[in-house]
């Protein structure tokens, strides 16, 4: 039975859910349509953390959750784009390395380590609202009205900056805190 601590986890599942007609109207095509639905997974992230911090409804599982369900949608809707060619492939390809290694990195520490309190860096947050952006900007490029070249690859370049420093940032810090962990 669910409770109304299970809210924001259900958001989350909702998130997931959310990636397959967001895919599938990018494919076809759909833009603003995409662009609707993205923009409701944005919010709907937006509102999962808010209930669990306002109401205190945090979990183990929404902690896990809620991040997979981020980067599941932006995974995707990358690769759309990239496949759409409105994307370089070498940055759809360095988003998805960086996401891989995060989630690779997050299993192994948690089952070779101790258990993961995933908490992401500052620098990790801004890569995250940047690749929102780009993809904001790209859609409203491919649907509405076409956006300045120099804007596009300017966002473009500053998602592969921050994708690599923090990525190498989580791979830095989880390397450093294991081996403190395993000093003890």
């Amino acid at each position: 039975m669910l409770q109304p601590k299970d809210i924001p986890n259900v958001i989350s599942v909702a998130r997931v859910v959310l990636v397959f007609p967001v895919i599938w109207l990018l494919l076809n095509q759909h833009y603003q349509s995409a662009m609707l639905l993205f923009f409701v997974a944005g919010i709907s992230d937006a509102l999962d953390g808010f209930l669990a911090r306002q109401y205190r409804w945090q979990s183990r599982l929404g902690g896990i959750l809620d991040p997979l369900a981020d980067k599941f949608l932006l995974v995707s809707v990358y690769l759309c784009l990239g496949w759409l060619h409105a994307l370089s492939w070498w940055l759809v390809g360095l988003v998805v390395l960086r996401d891989v290694i995060i989630v690779m990195g997050a299993v192994a520490y948690n089952f070779r380590v101790e258990k993961l309190d995933a908490q992401p860096s500052l620098v990790s947050k801004l890569n995250t609202t940047l690749q929102i952006l780009l993809v904001l900007m790209v859609v409203y490029d491919l649907g509405f009205a076409s956006l300045p070249d120099k804007l596009l690859q300017g966002t473009a370049w500053a998602v592969a900056l921050t994708t690599l420093w923090s990525g190498i940032d989580y791979v830095v810090s989880w390397s450093r805190k294991a081996g403190r962990q395993r000093k003890r």
